[in-house]
């Protein structure tokens, strides 16, 4: 076998790139194409938000009656119930049914990133993520427990780069070191994510192993990626400051004309839409920067194995992921017993 058969050979994965542009412009264009998506979660997490209001005034307020009223003992029975029964729906049912949106979001991206359509271009976006997330149910599930894996091993090998100085203008400033890596902790929530569509696009059937190989494909572009990444959180930044003002301005006015309820209501309207909306509608659109560099940085691009051993040493988490990819079954029958595991995927 000569050199470049085995170099074929040791590029695991293989699928097209319809898209290799990870401008902003592109990222925007990408975003409005899957804006449902967007919607549906932003309406998801505003209800969310207003019964989570709702509850912990409930909870706080029927505690200090009850405490008051009846006996102090009994206020904090209702206090510990309303939280545990809060903390209950949020962890199993709200969280999940989110991030399941999220992965089907995700899914349409990466056939659009890949295949330039979704699905075979007669397929409605949602279908077409329930269908990914339907036949991948039970890696999807694996997923769940896979990112805080991957977070932990991306930040311990974040932690020993030496060339974030090269950044700077003035690599001296401390300070302004500090500020780079506060940057940069804050790139690498995308990868995660940008991995689980490095997954879908390869069509890997081993969850763990896709995010075992996807991490080292992350390493070994890590300068182009965490560039792009860099930019992105700084868009972030930028953007999320002018969205905070486009709700808060209204509802400052508000209190100033107003105070008293009116003016509390509308701030906190105000807050809860902004916060949300950056969820919404921002992560998503700098996420696709992300996931479009990988790609194409990754494509027709042998493993390097040596970086197995490098995150070895480094990161016990990167281990787990090794083992648990080793040990996978494709269909387990089992899923993890701390995570959640609904019947079926639901949008």
């Amino acid at each position: 076998m000569n050199n470049q058969e085995t170099a074929q050979k040791d590029v695991r994965h293989n699928y097209p790139l319809a898209i290799r542009d990870a401008s902003i412009s592109t990222a925007f264009s990408l975003f409005l194409k899957t804006l449902p998506y967007a919607l549906i979660r932003f309406a998801i997490l505003i209800v969310v938000t207003t019964v989570t209001i709702i509850w912990g005034i409930a909870t706080i307020g029927g505690a200090a009656w009850i405490g008051e009223r009846v006996h102090s003992l009994f206020g904090l029975v209702w206090l510990a119930g309303g939280g545990s029964i809060y903390g209950y729906i949020w962890y199993t049912i709200v969280r999940y049914g989110l991030y399941i949106i999220k992965c089907g979001h995700i899914a349409v991206l990466t056939d659009l990133i890949t295949n330039g359509q979704i699905g075979n271009g007669n397929e409605g976006m949602f279908d077409y993520g329930k269908r990914v997330i339907s036949e991948k149910f039970s890696q999807v599930n694996v997923l769940f427990a896979l990112d805080a894996l991957v977070d932990g091993v991306v930040a311990a090998f974040n932690g020993t780069l030496d060339w974030i100085g090269s950044l700077l203008p003035i690599p001296a400033l401390e300070g302004l070191m500090k500020l780079v890596k506060g940057v940069l902790f804050g790139a690498s929530t995308y990868i995660d994510e940008t991995i689980f569509s490095y997954s879908l696009a390869r069509g890997e059937s081993n969850p763990w192993l896709g995010g075992q190989e996807g991490l080292i494909y992350y390493c070994q572009n890590v300068k182009e990626i965490l560039k792009t990444a860099f930019y992105a959180v700084l868009l972030d930044k930028v953007c999320t400051a002018l969205l905070w003002l486009v709700f808060l301005a209204p509802a400052l006015l508000l209190v100033w004309l107003f105070g008293g309820i009116i003016g509390g209501a509308a701030l906190v309207a105000s807050i809860m839409c902004a916060s949300n909306a950056r969820s919404a509608f921002l992560e998503p659109l700098f996420l696709i920067m992300v996931m479009i560099r990988f790609h194409v940085s990754a494509e027709n691009q042998p493993i390097n194995l040596e970086w197995d051993n490098r995150l070895s040493n480094i990161s016990s988490n990167f281990i787990e992921i090794k083992e648990k990819a080793a040990a996978w079954i494709a269909a387990p029958t089992t899923a993890d017993p701390s995570n959640p595991t609904p019947t079926e995927a639901s949008f």
